[in-house]
């Protein structure tokens, strides 16, 4: 067996083990690079664990999100060579020098770690487990780990959590979704193409037995993806068809189940970091996470710009530096005397930190804001009118809008919206969208985790998955069962409950608030020219969270017209979480 390479960085007082072996119970090793203080000594641990080839530098794997990052935050590359900055996880340069070792492990079957891949699958959360295991009694650990990523390396935090492995001292979620179906594949309940074009970009691309043909790690000149150089029926028959899986299961059953979190199981200490512009990946499991674990010790932070930025400039460094400093180190620096919830409050041109004690904020005004049929507007006056509006099933639907606010107005929180529909078929997919319109009615997006320009919230429901859990739904937060489908009958009215996912945004005085329902995914321009290096789609304004198979979303069954009905026992509302200014 090729010995693993060792090199000494004296310039940042780092040892670098490439490529050790991590044995799992069915014989299987997976791969890490160790990066670790020359002082010998018993040092906390970050871990992370995912698909993404830690060979390939953040630079040449993802070269846009970058140059962006760092053109715009030039806080981030500071300070550091940048050389070993891998996609998603932290950056050693900035933690082995006070006293961190970051372990980073290819999952199974991606970079050089050999084995079939199986996304977010009981395999990959019992090898995760085990890495955890494994890296608390080693010589050099202090005997805790922490778990650190983005997205990915968020999400499967807490599916492993969920397992209680007992070297597991804190985790740092940074934008991970929660629950398999309602936050990541289906959006109540209609199947989001994202996961299936993911993998096409980011997973295969780095699957391991590329050898030859994958990427280089350009520090050691070695091959990122395996020594081995496998056909392309061999790499096909090593990884599942992830897009079909999804596909293949379309209601809340065991596939989904055991890719989300057990929030009943989860013990461990955590820092929860969310993004308003998260809409359509991350961002409710953030939400989710701080109202259902049954750990007390837990974190709410909520941010905004793109999905990866703060969690490498200043501002997110510190966070995570005092959360692990206290949690790995036993350092007495004040976190378990912070709040609970910080939030960047969202403004249209700056955002500007306030602490709370609780999310939902606890100050919460839950305002009903009708909509009205006779001239589309939304108002905190019922409409007991009579009436009914038709749009075309998979059109732009309608736009109903506010008065002009007599003041400014902070709406901070989870969203709901109430609607009697019904439909030419026997199903109709309903897309809501949020927005904020200037004094002459011109729409003010903004900086989304992926799309440049995103509207303040959104929400989704399948007709047919209407039926609530009496247990989990709140008035602010409807919770689907999505366990069976009750099709419509063609022309009867039924009375759908759907969620839109938390947000925040102060709206100044004179501006409007518009509430569009729509037939397809909202969409901010029909051409932009926006792309980024890995996504397949130009960003329109959902960034790469689409629902638009069809094999989904049948012609036959979602066409036709869906029609919104209005009287006086049938009032359709938006619920808005209104936050008074702090005397």
């Amino acid at each position: 067996m090729k010995e693993p390479k060792k090199s000494i960085i004296d310039s940042n007082q780092m040892q670098i083990d490439w490529d050790i072996s991590i044995p799992m119970d069915d014989g299987l090793e997976l791969k890490a690079d160790i990066f670790q203080p020359i002082i010998p000594g018993k040092y906390p641990v970050l871990l992370s664990y995912g698909p993404y080839a830690k060979g390939l530098p953040f630079q040449e794997g993802y070269p846009s999100a970058w140059q962006k990052m760092v053109s715009e935050h030039p806080d981030v590359p500071h300070g550091s060579s940048n050389q070993y900055q891998n996609w998603e996880v932290v950056d050693p340069e900035k933690w082995v020098p006070d006293g961190y070792i970051c372990v980073r492990v290819d999952s199974r079957g991606c970079g050089n770690s050999p084995g079939y891949v199986s996304h977010f699958s009981e395999r990959e959360t019992l090898d995760f487990y085990q890495c955890i295991e494994w890296a608390g009694v080693q010589s050099w650990s202090n005997g805790k780990v922490g778990l650190s990523g983005v997205s990915y390396y968020g999400i499967n935090q807490w599916q492993v959590a969920s397992l209680q492995p007992p070297h597991l001292a804190a985790m740092c979620i940074w934008e991970g979704a929660t629950d398999f179906y309602r936050d990541m594949s289906h959006h109540g309940g209609i199947l989001s193409t994202f996961w299936a074009n993911w993998y096409d970009m980011q997973v295969k691309t780095v699957q391991y037995g590329l050898g030859e043909r994958g990427p280089k790690n350009p520090v050691t000149g070695e091959l990122a993806c395996g020594n081995i150089t496998l056909s392309d029926e061999d790499l096909t028959e090593n990884r599942c068809h992830f897009g079909d899986e999804i596909l293949a299961h379309p209601f809340d059953d065991q596939y989904h189940q055991i890719r989300s979190a057990a929030w009943e199981k989860i013990k461990t200490p955590f820092l929860s970091a969310g993004n308003w512009g998260g809409q359509g990946l991350h961002l409710r499991g953030n939400s989710e996470s701080f109202i259902r674990s049954a750990t007390q010790q837990k974190w709410l932070e909520m941010h905004g710009l793109e999905h990866w930025t703060h969690f490498y400039t200043d501002y997110g460094i510190a966070i995570q530096k005092q959360f692990f400093n206290f949690f790995l180190k036993g350092e007495k620096n004040g976190w378990d005397k912070e709040p609970p919830v910080r939030l960047q409050i969202r403004h249209i041109n700056r955002f500007e930190e306030r602490k709370e004690s609780n999310w939902p904020i606890d100050r919460t005004q839950w305002t009903r804001f009708y909509l009205h049929s006779i001239d589309q507007s939304i108002s905190l006056n019922s409409d007991q009118t009579q009436s009914k509006i038709s749009f075309n099933a998979q059109g732009d639907g309608l736009t109903f809008i506010s008065s002009p606010l007599e003041e400014e107005t902070e709406i901070t929180g989870p969203m709901a919206a109430k609607l009697w529909v019904s439909s030419d078929t026997e199903d109709a997919d309903l897309f809501l969208v949020l927005r904020l319109l200037t004094p002459d009615l011109r729409e003010v997006t903004f900086a989304g985790a992926i799309d440049p320009h995103t509207p303040i919230a959104q929400g989704w429901l399948r007709t047919s998955h209407r039926e609530l859990d009496p247990i989990l739904s709140k008035p602010y937060r409807p919770y689907h069962r999505h366990v069976s489908c009750q099709p419509l009958t063609p022309g009867e009215v039924v009375e759908a409950d759907i969620e839109l996912w938390p947000s925040s945004i102060v709206a100044p005085k004179g501006y409007r608030l518009a509430l569009s329902v729509r037939g397809k995914d909202y969409i901010f321009a029909e051409k932009t020219g926006l792309k980024l290096s890995n996504f397949k789609n130009e960003l329109l304004g959902c960034g790469p969270f689409l629902h638009n198979d069809p094999r989904d979303r049948t012609t036959s069954t979602y066409s036709g017209n869906t029609t919104i009905h209005f009287g006086e026992n049938r009032q359709c509302y938006l619920l808005l979480p209104i936050i008074p200014k702090v005397q």
